[in-house]
């Protein structure tokens, strides 16, 4: 797991915990809980949302830690100017990583689903909340795993499909070219991730 510090955001924001897990068997029960926790009333419900306060992202759509880390950086800004297009912070990563303003979109694209297999699991706190992951591993069944493992999990085809990037031309260029195409499609994801406002 790594840890993000931000200092110049207010407290309860400036702490970013970071987990990648692989090998998920619990995703789609995981799903449900999710489902179920926001239906719930107090004060049943507030357990459950606190116990699953996390963002929960599919790996495959991750093109780097830099994309990534950059869609984090932007739902603590927008939830630090108090302008939130979803209901939390950990949603909001999710709004930040779609190429598209759909919130729905964003949750069913970015988010966990029955099949996923690899998920960050990301905790935006502030710096007293301690043992970040031992909560993840209580929700998590699945392997935490070295970040650069990323590489071997992203599902290049599935994110030119949805940040419409097939009939780019640097892209189009660069075909043949893994790590080139690669690198440009990188660019261009986090580029587009760190100019989204709201």
């Amino acid at each position: 797991m790594e840890i993000y510090r931000y200092p110049h955001f207010p407290t309860h924001l400036s702490v970013v915990h970071v987990a990648l897990f692989t090998n998920v068997s619990n995703s789609a029960a995981l799903r449900s809980r999710i489902v179920k926790a926001a239906t719930l009333a107090a004060p049943e419900g507030d357990i459950e949302r606190e116990a699953i306060n996390y963002a929960f992202i599919d790996a495959r759509l991750i093109t780097s830690m830099l994309h990534l880390q950059t869609a984090i950086y932007q739902a603590i800004l927008f939830d630090s100017q108090k302008s939130l297009r979803t209901r939390t912070v950990h949603s909001e990563i999710l709004w930040c990583l779609n190429p598209t303003n759909n919130i729905s979109e964003a949750i069913r694209r970015y988010g966990v689903s029955d099949t996923s297999s690899a998920l960050f699991v990301v905790r935006i706190t502030s710096p007293d909340l301690v043992d970040v992951e031992s909560g993840m591993k209580c929700v998590v069944e699945g392997n935490i795993v070295p970040q650069n493992t990323l590489q071997e999990l992203t599902d290049w085809s599935s994110i030119k499909k949805y940040y419409k990037l097939n009939v780019e031309p640097a892209v189009k260029e660069a075909a043949g070219d893994d790590v080139r195409e690669r690198a440009i499609i990188d660019n261009i994801v986090v580029s587009s991730v760190a100019m989204k406002s709201v």
